[in-house]
């Protein structure tokens, strides 16, 4: 493994996990404090955008293009899929009940542990 493949994933997982702690207190707080909360993790969860597109499109450097466009419609795709789901849990159950779901997401974060090690 290389020196910047190490920092590309240390990258990844610091931001990923890094928002956990943040999103794991947010149901609880008042609505000031939702406000910075959600900002700064906004801020942390976007800090690895760059480092997990040049990651994927390392995995496929003859096909920069294809990467790319399935990473920007898979995310598009998958928030609005979310958002649908989401939406009828809350329907059935309360905001409040999605709110705390929500905050377990970033946990999600431990599959960051399957990604491939890239060869030269």
């Amino acid at each position: 493994m290389t020196n910047t493949e190490e920092k590309k994933k240390k990258i990844i997982w610091i931001s990923i996990l890094g928002a956990a702690p943040f999103t794991l207190c947010l149901p609880y707080l008042s609505l000031f404090w939702t406000i910075v909360f959600a900002v700064l993790i906004g801020l942390i969860i976007a800090s690895a955008f760059s480092a997990i597109l040049v990651y994927a499109t390392d995995l496929m450097p003859n096909k920069i293009g294809l990467v790319a466009g399935l990473f920007f419609g898979f995310m598009f795709g998958m928030g609005g899929i979310g958002s649908a789901v989401l939406g009828a849990v809350a329907d059935d159950t309360s905001i409040e009940y999605v709110f705390k779901i929500c905050a377990f997401l970033p946990l999600m974060g431990i599959i960051t542990a399957f990604l491939p090690n890239l060869k030269k």
